[in-house]
């Protein structure tokens, strides 16, 4: 008889990762990174600059060019108690935005914030979001101009130290181009100008598309039962000469390759119809193992936290049995982990091939 297939649970993601393995500091070149080739059976150690020829003539590599807002803001209220400000949206139109607010007691609608020692003041309008969990505030002026003035790199919680001047050029990709993200798309953040042209110059085609990656990235699961986890909403847009490349791509019998797990749901998003489709939405897909992918054939990732939806991405789309042991190969070869970590390469997983891997 068939085995019947697993059912995952948050468990099967949890392993115990070193703390001295999470990265707090970028590399000394973003390409000096390691990269862990797992396409095949066993794992391979490699540098990233080494992708250029585990490519081929004809692919398509897909990047998320969104760029991280600097969206940390402290600022105090008119009691003089302390505020911390992470802008999660700016809605378009004006000059209003979404944020998270950490203060010892939540301020009231009305109450006025005064930010970055005094040099602006922002309002607030009251709550929204998933549970209210987001202050509606009014900025004086444009909100990317007083970001980039007054903000700090939202640098993720499990980095330690406070933003510096490093951290403003190599928490940022050196393609980003349209702000929104409070977190970065950090598979691509291994990427520099030689990797660039070397792939252009191996015949590997380049197409983008945009999400802004939002706090809720860093969102625990916390039950155990993964179908009660609801993933946090993130705004992109695939634009119709991307749908086109990927189209010719597929025609040429060519692999698309997606630069990161923001890459692929914004491209999986699209296309959950079965048919990938250009525009700008909202998408709040949660894959896990089952999931049936439409359009990614490579994936290119940093190593994740331990039951994290990132974490379950990858073994959704590398088989659950192959993604572990390339993460206890990854554990036990001492790559370094997280946003500024290192980054390995995967193939999805055949066609009918079981999610578990077994």
């Amino acid at each position: 008889m068939p085995t019947a297939p697993k059912t995952f649970t948050l468990a099967d993601f949890d392993f115990a990762l070193p703390p001295e393995l999470v990265a707090q500091h970028p590399a000394a070149e973003r390409s000096g990174s390691r990269l862990l080739d797992g396409t095949g059976t066993l794992p391979v150690d490699r540098r990233f600059r080494d992708l250029p020829g585990l490519l081929s003539p004809g692919d398509l590599l897909v990047f998320n060019d969104t760029r991280v807002l600097k969206a940390r803001l402290f600022g105090e209220k008119p009691t003089g108690g302390a505020v911390e400000a992470l802008v999660e949206r700016v809605l378009p139109g004006g000059f209003e935005v979404m944020a998270h607010l950490r203060a010892s007691k939540s301020p009231r609608p009305g109450t006025t914030i005064q930010f970055a020692q005094g040099a602006f003041e922002a309002e607030v309008l009251g709550r929204g979001g998933p549970d209210d969990a987001l202050f509606h505030l009014r900025f004086p002026s444009d909100p990317l101009a007083l970001l980039e003035a007054h903000g700090h790199v939202p640098l993720p919680p499990y980095i330690t130290h406070a933003d510096g001047a490093d951290d403003v050029s190599r928490y940022q990709t050196v393609f980003a181009a349209r702000p929104g993200a409070i977190a970065a798309p950090t598979a691509s953040l291994h990427f520099d100008e030689a990797v660039l042209a070397a792939l252009a110059a191996r015949g590997v085609g380049r197409a983008r598309v945009t999400l802004h990656v939002g706090a809720g990235t860093f969102q625990p699961v916390r039950s155990e039962n993964l179908a009660e986890h609801h993933m946090h909403s993130e705004w992109f847009e695939v634009p119709e000469d991307t749908v086109a490349a990927i189209a010719a791509t597929r025609a040429r019998g060519h692999r698309v390759v997606a630069a990161g797990t923001t890459t692929l749901r914004a491209l999986e998003s699209a296309a959950l119809g079965g048919t990938l489709r250009a525009g700008a939405r909202e998408t709040d897909l949660f894959i896990t193992p089952g999931f049936d992918f439409h359009v990614v054939d490579r994936l290119i990732t940093n190593f994740h936290l331990p039951r994290s939806t990132l974490l379950m991405l990858v073994s959704a789309f590398a088989g659950y049995a192959h993604a572990m042991a390339l993460y206890r190969h990854a554990i036990e070869a001492r790559y370094r982990f997280f946003s500024y970590g290192d980054a390995m390469l995967l193939d999805r997983r055949p066609a009918g091939a079981p999610a578990h891997g077994d």
